[in-house]
């Protein structure tokens, strides 16, 4: 068979440095950054605003390759990424409602020549009827080229890109607020008691109803009968940020699970002036055991109905 040629075009926003503090966003060839005197001087933008004002700023694209490089610039959403909460944002066809769609940058395709920059001005309009709180996005350059990427029939086309955060918050009363939602439990325990580790996962949403940036933490923890302490763990695998009116679904492995028992696990995520839990409760019975105290039980009602009958008839 022919070799089957297409063309998907995607985009990878590369948003490095997740941590505050953190240097300014590249990849390797080109690096975006809030202007300053020095590479990683601001390394997000960190902007406040009145509804139905606008903001003025600057943006720095240093290319670090030997060839000149065009992009296209233009401001995104940010949202939490479904896979594990990291920050990403919207890419150039996508609709922009936020932040996004409120920055203009004075021109959106800029070329760079070798080993240089280029500084582009922007403006932040915020609508007068922006609703107050936080409303996170990027500054992205994307790069025109289209790399070839993927293997097999179909060829991939895929574009990068590298963006300088916008911590944007529009002032007027903040309301943080956060919720542990849908918690489950799934258990894995062998059918003999004993001949292996049980094992559960855990799984529960954790949802910011609140119009301001949290940083969550999320301590899971199980009891068993009379309250034994089965479990208390605090959960590494919580995004850094979760961002206004976002929600996510994680799950945690409870390796040696109990086998039998009864109890609850309780998740309690807080963040700053919020605290919230989240609870499931278990039944922990092992699976031969339950299946002949089921037969034993049907056994034993089905000979009391006979002896009824018996007594009955005669």
């Amino acid at each position: 068979m022919r070799k089957l040629s297409a063309l998907l075009l995607s985009t990878l926003l590369a948003l490095l440095g997740l941590a505050p503090g953190a240097q300014a966003a590249e990849n390797g060839e080109w690096a975006v950054y809030p202007a300053a005197a020095e590479l990683g001087g601001r390394p997000y933008f960190y902007l406040s605003a009145d509804p139905g004002t606008t903001l003025t700023d600057r943006v720095t694209v240093a290319n670090k390759t030997a060839a000149p490089l065009t992009f296209r610039l233009y401001g995104a959403d940010a949202y939490n990424t479904d896979r594990d909460g990291g920050f990403a944002v919207r890419t150039r066809s996508e609709r922009q409602t936020g932040a996004g769609a409120w920055i203009k940058p004075e021109r959106t395709r800029i070329t760079v020549p070798p080993r240089s920059a280029v500084t582009v001005p922007y403006t932040l309009t915020v609508p007068a009827d922006a609703d107050p709180g936080d409303h996170p996005g990027a500054l992205v350059a994307l790069d025109e080229r289209i790399a070839r990427g993927g293997k097999g029939s179909v060829a991939v086309g895929v574009q990068r890109a590298v963006g300088a955060r916008v911590y944007l918050r529009v002032n007027g009363p903040t309301v943080p607020a956060l919720a542990v939602e849908d918690v489950s439990l799934d258990q894995d325990r062998p059918l003999v008691p004993g001949t292996r580790t049980s094992s559960a996962l855990v799984s529960y949403t954790l949802h910011n109803r609140g119009n301001i940036t949290l940083n969550p933490k999320v301590v899971l923890k199980a009891e068993g009968l009379f309250g034994r302490t089965l479990l208390d763990r605090d959960l590494a695998k919580v995004p850094a940020e979760l961002l206004p009116r976002q929600k996510i679904r994680l799950t945690e492995r409870w390796t040696g699970s109990p086998q039998l028992d009864w109890g609850d696990v309780t998740l309690t995520a807080t963040a700053k002036d919020v605290k919230e839990t989240g609870t499931v409760s278990f039944l922990a019975v092992p699976w031969l055991a339950a299946a002949i105290l089921a037969v034993g039980g049907a056994a034993g009602l089905y000979g009391l109905r006979i002896r009824r009958r018996r007594a009955l008839s005669t």
